[in-house]
């Protein structure tokens, strides 16, 4: 049993209210007993209304399930579907003009345009390496990765290959060319760089002399002026820094003595306490949010070893630079700003309990408890309280981006939240901003409605195609058999999906105030088929985009100087979005029902066999483990970045194809346990992994998985939350 100690209406976990009484609040000089009757009061208040708000999806989707039984298979007259989703309320009128106002956001979302990073919070290594991979060594990601060739002698090994190495140094010469081009020659033929009266001076091969072609993308330097141990660049809005030392072995063999390019990168970061973690006590939610009120006081740190070596590893300090005048200095942000992402509004917690107006005992919403933990430990950012001069924003805010909500209701219920929390902590309103995850039917159908409900909050919209497509497939349960799951990117509704989102975030004057981001590139060994497809995200208008790891920000960093957003921005602002209004929400509302079901059997067998492979891939790591996010192979042996969205896509596919008896359930369970023993032996070497072949009626693990499918019709909007925080709760009490 859980220790508690109560105060007011909350019964609080022991562990969680010694850690905020003790840890969080002395250093802010907040009164205890003042913040507790204030937090008595939020859940108050608020808890019954996030009970009605998750009633009314229940309401919806029943009104939903009862129209596709009276009228299944495709939409056959898309008016009167839209006017009986108008007359239900799923549909809600369409505001004719919305602004964001949004006031105090800071560059890295406002002004610039860069690779996004999504991490688990309750992994403190990577949340440090997520927050310092705002720059990044681009000889390092491109010897690292498959964007250089292995061809032709130019394999990576365990010892440094000087062919390679010479294709990596050939690259970073052509992206100089591109980025900061020379008004005579080119970068290949450097041989000395220095900066002479406040410019940059490069001497070429043949012993002549050039300068930039803009002069003013030259910035400053470190070290001195006429032989520099870097020179700092901007292009598109983002920094480069080329690293000159000739002691270095790789500055040694280069003729200018150039040894890496640092590129500005993850400009941004999602510290996550949602889907890619797994949280399901107190226990758990004191671990992630000490690891915050680590990251916002300075003090986190890491023991890593690497090659050998053990280090401690914390944030990076701030970069300073000499002006290019040789007098003043120039400090650039060394961390990634850093959003933290909050549960959205279904869960609840047992770290904390209230009693209802019924007197009745209930686990608080696991938001609300996160919304109030989480912005008290970003009072030391806000009091720029943190060691050695670490920041976060200096704009004074607080980014907290909300997911999985529904509807322009959910979005005011998330902003009078955060008023709330910004009373009780005697914040100005609109401290906390909003970040929007368009990857809910019921938002994505209603955006612009949902943004006008955060006119003054609003900083970011995303798209997040994995949930969104989970959704797609739950709201639509009963309309008949979904389309195989490859075939769901190429469909009319998520094309739409895409474009909407960009064209109504510019309608509502999101450029220059808030990000508009995209989508994870979900492989993060496929590096070059990264750099040939995600370039499509900037070229859509967005300014950000997801990448799954610091080395992925550093190469993804390069399509944003290939690409100036914010020129695609304006230029997409000429677009009426008005007027492909209609176009775009009737593409959108086009469910993807199956128009011909003749699979052959090995489809079938195909798709439910990648399906069952990927759920117990994912979910064992997550009940046996408590790792929510991790690279886990698929049927294929590809590591692919998995989270509980990728989880809904599957479990929802096949509750549908059981559903309208496209396959069996003997099918199903067959596949269960062949694909049992599958991944079994891709997790062989792991010393903490427990076998699931053979433990079938034991495994916790392997129940929660089965009962993803086949309870996967039941489960709230086809989330896989409930079932895995029950079957997660059941592990950690028999090992107590």
């Amino acid at each position: 049993m859980t220790e508690r100690i109560k105060t007011h209406h909350l019964s609080v976990a022991t562990s969680l209210y010694n850690f905020i009484n003790n840890e969080v609040l002395p250093g802010l000089s907040i009164d205890k007993a003042n913040f507790w009757s204030g937090f008595d009061s939020i859940v108050t208040h608020l808890a019954p209304k996030n009970i009605q708000l998750l009633a009314e999806r229940g309401r919806l989707q029943s009104e939903i399930d009862t129209w596709h039984d009276k009228h299944p298979g495709p939409i056959m007259d898309m008016n009167a579907y839209q006017a009986f989703l108008k007359k239900i309320g799923y549909l809600v009128p369409t505001p004719e003009k919305v602004t964001v106002q949004t006031h105090n956001v800071d560059d890295e979302l406002a002004h610039q345009a860069g690779p996004q990073l999504v991490v688990p919070i309750l992994n403190a290594r990577y949340a440090l390496n997520a927050a310092n991979a705002r720059w990044g060594s681009l000889y390092d990601a491109l010897y690292g990765t498959d964007v250089i060739s292995e061809d032709h002698g130019c394999e990576k090994g365990s010892h440094y290959n000087d062919k390679r190495g010479a294709k990596v140094i050939e690259f970073v010469r052509y992206v100089l060319d591109k980025t900061i081009p020379l008004k005579k020659g080119s970068h290949i033929d450097s041989c000395a760089y220095s900066i002479k009266n406040g410019e940059l001076v490069v001497t070429l091969r043949d012993g002549s002399h050039s300068e930039l072609k803009a002069k003013q993308q030259l910035l400053g330097y470190t070290g001195n002026a006429l032989t520099p141990s870097s020179l700092l660049f901007e292009h598109h809005g983002l920094h480069l820094d080329l690293i000159v030392d000739k002691s270095h072995p790789i500055g040694a063999t280069d003729p200018a003595g150039v040894c890496d390019l640092m590129v500005e990168a993850a400009l941004s970061t999602i510290l996550d306490l949602e889907d890619s973690i797994a949280a399901v006590d107190a226990e758990d939610k004191v671990l992630a949010y000490r690891n915050w009120l680590g990251i916002l006081k300075g003090t986190l740190t890491e023991s890593v070893t690497k090659s050998g070596k053990t280090f401690t590893r914390g944030l990076n300090q701030d970069r300073i630079y000499t002006a290019k005048s040789g007098t003043g200095e120039i400090r650039l942000h060394a961390r990634s700003l850093l959003f933290l992402r909050n549960v959205g509004h279904l869960m609840t917690n047992p770290a904390v309990l209230y009693e209802d107006q019924s007197g009745v005992s209930r686990e608080i919403p696991e938001g609300i408890l996160d919304a109030v933990v989480t912005t008290t430990i970003a009072l030391y950012d806000l009091r720029q309280l943190a060691s050695n001069q670490i920041q976060n924003s200096r704009k004074g805010s607080v980014y907290i981006v909300k997911p999985k909500m529904h509807g322009p209701s959910e979005v005011a219920f998330a902003c009078e939240l955060f008023t709330h929390v910004e009373q009780l902590l005697g914040l100005p309103k609109n401290t906390v901003k909003l970040g929007i995850m368009d990857e809910e039917r019921r938002t994505s159908v209603n955006l612009k409605a949902c943004i006008a409900q955060a006119t003054q909050r609003v900083a970011f919209i995303n798209t997040g195609f994995l949930d969104r497509t989970g959704d797609e497939m739950h709201t639509a349960m009963h309309a008949g058999p979904m389309i195989r799951k490859g075939e769901m990117k190429t469909s009319n509704w998520i094309k739409a999906y895409e474009r909407n989102n960009v064209l109504v975030g510019l309608s509502c004057a999101l450029r220059g105030r808030a990000q508009i981001g995209k989508g994870m590139w979900a492989m993060p060994d496929l590096m070059a088929d990264m750099m040939k497809q995600k370039i499509a995200h900037p070229l859509a208008g967005a300014n950000t985009a997801w990448v799954p790891s610091p080395t992925a920000a550093t190469l993804h960093a390069l399509h944003y100087h290939q690409v100036l957003v914010s020129q695609i921005q304006k230029d997409l602002e000429h677009i009426d979005e008005s007027r492909e209004h209609a176009s775009l929400l009737h593409d959108l509302l086009t469910i993807p029902v199956a128009t011909n079901t003749h699979w052959s059997e090995e489809d079938k067998q195909q798709e439910v066999d990648n399906n069952v492979q990927g759920i117990l891939g994912y979910v064992v790591r997550w009940i046996d483990q408590g790792i929510g996010c991790s690279k886990v192979p698929d049927i294929h042996n590809i590591g692919l970045m998995e989270d509980r969205a990728t989880l809904r896509i599957s479990s929802q596919h096949l509750a549908n194809w059981l559903r309208h008896q496209v396959v069996s359930e003997h099918m199903v369970r067959q596949s269960f346990e062949r694909m049992a023993k599958v991944v079994d032996a891709q997790n062989a070497n792991d010393p903490l992994y427990l076998p699931l072949s053979g433990r079938e009626h034991t495994s916790k693990a392997y129940k929660a998985a089965l009962g993803l499918v086949f309870k996967g019709e039941e489960q709230p909007s086809g989330y896989t939350e409930p079932l895995l925080h029950a079957w997660r709760q059941e592990v950690k009490s028999a090992h107590e």
